[in-house]
């Protein structure tokens, strides 16, 4: 009777570790068939895109890994850089142009000193890669006014020390000049709209409303009806 009992008891042990060796071959063999297809997709992927196939939504270009040639136009002028597609615009102005006065601070899009303009618009520069600029307009503090010509709001921020340590003063003067030209007549709260995206941490925001709403046509600084 005991050795029934044995036998039986090491034929339920067989089966239960045959059981569990079935459930984790199962899993490691769906596991490598999903990668082969994944990988087989991906190869037929790549030969698509390098055969600079078409698809539904236009062309497919392939970028990378290495550096490439592009052009983009910065400041009215066309310039020629070779960069790796995971540059950012901020990155490629800075270390591969050498325009510095846009500031690379958060390095997240959360502080607004890296705004340029794209087409007129304000963009944190460290948010998209230069890449996504080419075919388009783009506009640093640099090209915005320079020391002898100054664009209206530069000399307005000089002229109300609307600065202090100076790494948020390009971000705001670009959001300032970009609402101005769309809109030349801002009010104080379309100002401070304007730059609710730009940081500040010396706290000069009351002297860049001042600023700001001089270059606007406010001689006196306030608008009608606001309070500074």
């Amino acid at each position: 009777m005991k050795r029934d009992e044995k036998h039986d008891s090491g034929r339920a042990e067989r089966r239960k570790s045959s059981a569990n060796l079935t459930r984790r071959s199962f899993i490691k063999g769906a596991g490598v068939a999903a990668a082969a297809v994944a990988g087989i997709g991906s190869i037929e992927g790549a030969e698509r895109v390098g055969a600079d196939a078409t698809v539904e939504n236009g062309v497919v270009e392939r970028l990378g890994p290495g550096a490439q040639a592009m052009d983009l136009r910065v400041n009215g002028k066309t310039v020629h850089i070779a960069v790796e597609p995971r540059v950012t615009l901020v990155d490629a102005l800075r270390n591969h142009l050498g325009l510095t006065g846009t500031k690379l601070v958060c390095d997240r899009g959360a502080c607004g000193a890296c705004t340029v303009h794209l087409d007129g618009r304000p963009v944190t520069a460290c948010m998209m890669l230069a890449f996504e600029a080419r075919g388009h307009e783009i506009v640093t503090i640099e090209g915005l006014g320079s020391p002898d010509r100054m664009h209206p709001v530069q000399s307005a921020f000089v002229a109300n020390d609307a600065l202090q340590c100076g790494f948020c003063t390009p971000g705001m003067v670009m959001s300032v000049a970009a609402e101005l030209e769309r809109n030349p007549s801002a009010s104080l709260d379309d100002i401070k709209r304007a730059v609710a995206g730009n940081i500040c941490r010396c706290g000069t925001y009351p002297h860049v409303f001042k600023a700001a709403l001089q270059a606007a046509g406010y001689k006196s600084g306030k608008p009608p009806g606001s309070k500074l």
